[in-house]
């Protein structure tokens, strides 16, 4: 059984059911189950035509088998001749038991509603300090780990301890403007490494984007009423690529996930402007991978690490800052995903900080390196190009 808040932020809304064929007894001949273990097989004797798949897991209900449950693995078909002269079928189908993640011990209240029921905050806190919320690398549908229940909860958890985080700061510092970083790779998808990962992603490429979509709802929600300027920003990472040809190359730099699911949640907010008017979002310019924001006076570039090589942050940087035309060469902090760990630098007064993953493994790199990963988020105040008190959520 999936885990109750997953598969809440999964749903979706469908039909209404339409009842299925009722039990015929002239066309339905015979029809035969045996299960051992989690392996099953059913035998369907019926008219040409009849003796399908459908039928066979109409058996499996009528016997108390959930059908979603089971994949079908094989198939053998015999014909005869009825007493009537007409050809009957005999179809055997094999199917086998889908494994599923079992429930987490905690239950976890509904975090998603409709965006018009929510009630606006009218007197938001003011001050000239900003207060950064810097997430990403979650993956969600990777099977690493505790999987994509385990991931969503500990987002949800860490944002939410962000949130407590925000209102004891408040208590020493006056924060006016509170800023949520999504730093890329939200997404496992399908489309990076080649889709090499793809047996290993349980969720289909439209799940994980609604987990996306809804968890930066929650924070949106969340954080809307704890300032009197909220801004939300993402940045593309390489699993957050939208399609690439042949396995190389992309459409455009900005054709991702990452923000796609993002504009969504623009798109939604823009629905209730008296709760959420004065939050803005923003994403890179047409194919472009990095977007700046100002921050209570701190010029902040959010970026995704895929772009440049380990501990090169700087030299990269450099690189970019040498372009007049280029954001970069004003920003005064750097934010960047993708290698999933914890690591802070400054040079000179410009300074970078990455959040560790919010995935809880990484299996490859637990095999070769050793190490699982110590999720969780990174919140930090900042003013006027000093962003000097950091702290890791787990």
């Amino acid at each position: 059984m999936r885990d109750e808040l997953l598969q809440q932020l999964l749903d979706k809304p469908v039909g209404p059911a339409i009842a299925s064929r009722a039990v015929d007894p002239e066309r339905d001949f015979t029809k035969q189950i045996e299960i051992t273990g989690d392996e099953a097989s059913v035998t369907v004797k019926a008219a040409r035509g009849e003796a399908d798949e459908t039928a066979a897991r109409q058996y499996l209900i009528d016997k108390g088998e959930n059908p979603d449950e089971w994949e079908a693995t094989g198939f053998r078909s015999g014909e005869w001749t009825m007493a009537n002269g007409d050809t009957g079928e005999s179809n055997r189908y094999s199917f086998r038991r889908i494994s599923a993640p079992g429930p987490l011990p905690v239950p976890v209240d509904e975090l998603v509603a409709l965006v018009s029921d929510y009630q606006p905050v009218l007197n938001r806190p003011q001050g000239s300090y900003g207060f950064l919320v810097l997430l990403g690398d979650m993956q969600f549908g990777k099977v690493d780990g505790d999987g994509p229940a385990g991931t969503l909860h500990r987002t949800l958890d860490c944002l939410n301890k962000a949130a407590d985080r925000l209102m004891a700061y408040s208590e020493m510092f006056d924060i006016g403007h509170v800023h949520i970083a999504w730093l890329g790779d939200h997404i496992e998808g399908f489309e990076s490494q080649s889709g090499a990962n793809v047996w290993r992603t349980q969720l289909t490429l439209n799940e994980q984007i609604r987990l996306t979509r809804r968890v930066m709802m929650h924070a949106l929600r969340l954080f809307a009423p704890m300032g009197s300027r909220i801004t939300m920003a993402s940045a593309p990472g390489n699993h957050g690529e939208a399609v690439r040809i042949n396995g190389k190359g992309i459409t455009r730099y900005d054709d991702s996930h990452d923000t796609e699911s993002l504009i969504a949640v623009a798109d939604a907010a823009a629905l209730n402007s008296a709760a959420f008017g004065h939050v803005e979002f923003f994403v890179p310019d047409t194919d472009e991978l990095t977007v700046l924001v100002d921050v209570a006076g701190t010029k902040i570039a959010h970026a995704h690490g895929h772009q440049w090589r380990p501990g090169k942050h700087f030299e990269w940087w450099r690189g970019q800052a040498f372009n007049k035309a280029s954001a970069m060469h004003v920003a005064d902090l750097l934010v960047a995903g993708h290698l999933h760990h914890e690591y802070t630098d400054s040079d000179g007064a410009r300074q970078f900080i990455q959040p560790p993953a919010l995935e809880s493994e990484s299996t490859w790199w637990r095999h070769a390196k050793g190490t699982t990963g110590a999720p969780g988020l990174v919140v930090a105040l900042t003013k006027d190009g000093l962003t000097d008190l950091k702290e890791v959520i787990r």
